[in-house]
């Protein structure tokens, strides 16, 4: 019962840490930092994909889940043996399952900034729409970084 407790929370924990940033949500690190801001016109958009992270949530989350229904399977010493072995599994397939969780829909923006022959390729959260033709503003931070 406990183990199954444990694996609820840490399946609840791992949903929790799907929340993340958007093109228009800017990290605490970010208030305040001054933005270098160009204008641009966007060229080609192409749908692109932010890979997942992983972390010892998902592998520890799988991997208590997947101890809890080994273990309920087996019988006497067999049930430690298949406890084991789901629970091996239950983690590698927790690493994925989180993985794919937190990966997101984005767009590969490319655009000609304003004044100049530079063209920049900028890959954001797939949070609003662009299109070929349209007029845009391009923040930069000082590492280089931009939206």
């Amino acid at each position: 019962m406990r183990t199954q407790a444990l694996g609820s929370i840490a399946l609840l924990a791992l949903l929790a840490g799907c929340a993340s940033h958007t093109g228009t949500m800017y990290s605490r690190a970010d208030a305040g930092r001054p933005w270098i801001i160009q204008e641009a016109t966007v060229v080609e958009v192409r749908e692109a994909t932010i890979e997942g992270r992983e972390s010892a949530l998902g592998t520890v989350g799988g991997g208590l889940i997947g101890y809890s229904l080994g273990h309920a399977v087996g019988g006497g010493s067999g049930s430690n043996i298949a406890g084991a072995v789901a629970g091996v599994a239950g983690a590698v397939v927790g690493q994925k399952v989180e993985r794919t969780a937190t990966q997101k829909k984005a767009y590969e923006i490319l655009v000609d900034i304003e004044g100049g022959v530079e063209q920049l390729a900028i890959v954001q959260p797939a949070d609003q729409t662009f299109v070929a033709g349209e007029k845009v503003r391009v923040y930069t931070r000082s590492d280089g970084s931009a939206r």
